[in-house]
């Protein structure tokens, strides 16, 4: 900006369109006086002008319509009117469908094709036997506007006359049917989509609307495409394949349909591992990463040496996809993984030493990583020798403690602690004696992980060293030996000249048991002139849980260092005296944030009843972090007001909290805390959390799931389904069951391909009965298709 020039924001309304927008509300205050004139701003310049007009319209409901339907017959000179007044019929409330249905005979195709637009939008049931008129009129544009809304439209009926166009012979048609019914996810479609696989004109569109099914019954006709297709069909069935496991994993939990397919299959002469790494060159990010996945499924060396290409893709999610697969081929991949350790360069070993998996074999060439150039590589190398737990790796630990790289250090000691061995305390007292430092601080801290009392005189001669670190690194080892030596060096260093000293020191004090003369230095610490000493002797003495220092402690609690008076709020969760709880609940109301969230989680680790006040009031703070603590602490408390203040929270405008308050209402038990989570399936943004959420098989779960599912509609069945199949417990497997029969017309539907998925006989007992028996003909159809007739 240069003077006095403002930058207005690009979706913000100038003075002139907040202006006529409030004109425009003040139209429609006045009912249907003023359609002519709103109708007439359907043609407004400004978008945001229109899109007032059009809620306006709609809000008018029936009144509007006719007006609305006379712009579509004869006012076609503008588009943006055009396009407003289809939303506005779209969004209208009252009788739209009777006179939207009148323009489905208009001479005019470009009205018809706005008419079918409009039906689709509302998602009219119906409008469908107009709309399966439509998709055989003789105008082309027509015909697509009509299947399109059969797809949004949805249903048996819908979907039956989406199938008839399979068979116009149109290319123009076909191409949009095929991926409308894909779409649809309705297990009816698979048959004819299926016939077209062996149309060389129709046979990738086919392929990726299956994919979009969903249904595992394509699964065998698309890995047939993988043996004889070209590359390109190779790619797109692959892809399909992929969705179709995830569709089903989404559903019903740990399906393998797909990868059990794809073993059963690849053999020779038609080795499918190898068919699929040769389409690999052609392929792109999405398509790479099917065939990443697909290859872990079908295994062997050609798999293995397919997804090991892939390893060097530029795109991440291609490397982390290959990078996974070769993981789940486990040992088949071991060889290959080992001679690309020994031979690749730093970025392939980066990759690779996280996969290797726990043989004694690998040892020797992972050790060869602990010698990369590349610090990230020898770090790796160090966490991969701890997870294959081969103690013959120590020695070579041990002389990488000296490396320049902290994060190699660390890793390295890490992995020794992690190993042990019999010879790991004769090398670690050992090294802490080298004249290296670096070497020297790395052992000490290996002696105080395994609190070797031989470590001791270590550890005291690091005390007197005047390096701070080797110091620290001592008094962090002190209170795990077990010798008097060891608390009296400790008190010694709480009033050593150094501040970085003395607050390791009251650290330490903390991890020692409660006595006496350890209680007075660390009353003493409270009033050093160092923040961090007071901050550690504060810390320290709410861990001994010290309530005779509770007093002391509050006296801090106005503090000059922040930090200090967040290890006040800390130490007084410890202590259960009233005047640490009065501290607390003061502190919650604190203006420094930090400050008054430690009080908040204070509180909720007391659980005190006079407490949850405070604790509600905190959950609608402005601050998002603030309200996640607080949140956090009511979690813990189990009274009546919970409940409502967890689904309250998840409706929150932060992300982080509204996740939160469904991972706490995962946990509540009882029906009634079901049936809230239920109640959050609308939201779009949480629904897969909450569907995870449901499949926790807590109390009252299966019931409050059960009543559900008996007035579930089309959007909530399949989710709630999701849900039971999920759980893989033989209750929930028993009320899936149960909700082919006592379930709503569209939870029995949902459950129909479910309870085909368990593939017990009592399951294809009951899928036959509610085949013949059900009173609904979409229920007896979905019952049909599961059992594969």
């Amino acid at each position: 900006m240069t003077g006095s020039t403002v930058r207005q924001h690009p979706l913000s309304l100038s003075s002139d369109d907040r202006a006529r927008v409030e004109e425009v509300e003040q139209l429609a205050r006045q009912g249907a006086a003023s359609l002519p004139v709103l109708v007439d701003g359907l043609d407004a310049p400004s978008w945001a002008v229109r899109r007032a007009v059009v809620s306006a319209l709609a809000r008018l409901g029936t009144p509007s319509v006719e007006p609305l339907c006379d712009v579509l017959r004869h006012r076609r000179d503008n588009e943006a009117r055009i396009a407003a007044a289809v939303d506005a019929l779209v969004a209208a409330t009252g009788d739209v469908e009777g006179p939207v249905e009148v323009l489905g005979d208009d001479p005019n195709p470009a009205i018809v094709c706005d008419a079918a637009q409009v039906l689709g939008r509302r998602r009219s049931r119906r409008s469908v036997p107009l709309l399966s008129r439509l998709i055989v009129h003789p105008d082309d544009n027509v015909a697509v506007a009509a299947i399109e809304a059969l797809g949004r439209v949805g249903g048996g009926a819908a979907v039956d006359a989406l199938l008839s166009s399979l068979g116009s012979g149109n290319f123009f048609r076909i191409f949009p049917a095929i991926d409308v019914l894909g779409r649809s996810g309705d297990p009816t479609v698979v048959p004819a989509l299926m016939a077209l696989l062996s149309d060389p004109f129709y046979v990738l569109e086919a392929a990726r609307a299956l994919g979009r099914t969903g249904q595992e019954a394509a699964v065998p006709a698309l890995v047939g495409l993988l043996q004889r297709g070209n590359d390109a069909v190779v790619r797109v069935a692959a892809v399909a394949l992929v969705e179709i496991h995830d569709a089903q994993v989404q559903r019903f939990g740990g399906a393998r349909m797909v990868p059990s397919v794809l073993r059963s299959t690849s053999t020779e002469p038609h080795p499918t591992g190898r068919r699929m790494a040769q389409v690999i060159a052609g392929a792109d990010a999405g398509e790479k990463t099917a065939v990443a996945r697909l290859l872990g499924w079908v295994g062997g060396a050609d798999a293995a040496a397919g997804l090991l290409k892939l390893l060097d893709s530029q795109d991440l999610g291609v490397s982390r996809a290959a990078a996974a697969a070769l993981g789940e081929l486990g040992a088949e991949a071991d060889a290959q993984i080992l001679q690309s350790l020994r031979e690749g360069e730093s970025s392939r070993r980066r990759v690779l030493l996280p996969l290797v998996g726990k043989r004694s074999a690998a040892v020797p060439d992972v050790l060869l990583c602990l010698e990369d150039r590349d610090a990230t590589v020898r770090a790796l190398a160090a966490e991969t020798l701890s997870r294959i737990g081969d103690t013959s790796a120590v020695p070579a630990l041990f002389a990488r403690l000296s490396d320049e790289d902290p994060r190699v250090s660390q890793a390295v000691v890490g992995a020794i602690q992690s190993l042990g061995s019999e010879t790991t305390e004769t090398l670690a007292l050992e090294a802490a004696r080298s004249s290296d430092a670096r070497q020297r601080r790395a052992a000490l801290r290996i002696v105080a992980y395994f609190g070797y009392p031989r470590g001791l005189d270590a550890l005291l001669l690091a005390m007197r060293d005047p390096d701070e670190r080797l110091r620290d690194a001592a008094i962090y080892g002190l209170p795990f030996i077990d010798d008097p030596r060891a608390v009296d060096a400790l008190l010694v260093a709480a009033s050593h000249e150094s501040e970085r000293t003395r607050a390791t020191a009251m650290r330490a004090l903390g991890q020692t048991d409660k006595q006496a003369r350890i209680t007075s230095t660390l009353l003493g610490g409270l009033n050093d002139r160092d923040p961090w000493v007071r901050y550690y002797a504060c810390q320290s003495l709410g861990k001994l849980n010290e309530e005779a220092a509770a007093d002391a402690i509050v006296a801090l609690a106005n503090d000059d260092a922040g930090q200090v008076r967040v290890a006040v709020v800390d130490a007084l969760a410890h202590m259960h005296t009233e005047s640490a709880m009065a501290a607390l609940r003061r502190a919650a109301s604190s203006s420094d944030a930090d400050v008054r969230r430690a009080a908040l989680l204070g509180l909720g680790v007391a659980r005190r009843p006079d407490a949850l006040p405070v604790l509600l009031e905190a959950v609608h703070s402005e601050d998002p972090a603030t309200r996640l603590v607080a949140l956090s602490a009511v979690a813990e408390y189990d009274a009546p007001e919970t409940l409502p203040a967890l689904l309250r929270a998840a409706g929150d405008r932060d992300d982080s909290v509204r996740s939160a308050a469904v991972g706490f209402l995962a946990t509540r038990t009882g029906t009634h805390a079901t049936q809230q989570l239920v109640s959050l399936l609308g939201d779009v943004m949480l629904r897969e959390q909450v569907v995870s959420a449901l499949a926790l098989p807590v109390e009252g779960r299966l019931p409050g799931l059960m009543a559900a599912l008996e007035v579930a509609d089309d959007a909530t069945a399949p989710l709630l389904v999701a849900a039971l199949a999920r759980m893989r417990r033989a209750d929930a497997r028993a009320a899936l069951m149960q909700s082919l029969i006592g379930a709503s017309p569209a939870g029995r539907r949902a459950a129909a391909p479910a309870v085909a998925a368990l593939g017990t006989v009592e399951a294809r007992e009951a899928l036959d009965r509610a085949a013949h028996r059900d009173e609904d003909p979409e229920v007896r159809r979905a019952c049909l298709l599961a059992l594969g007739r």
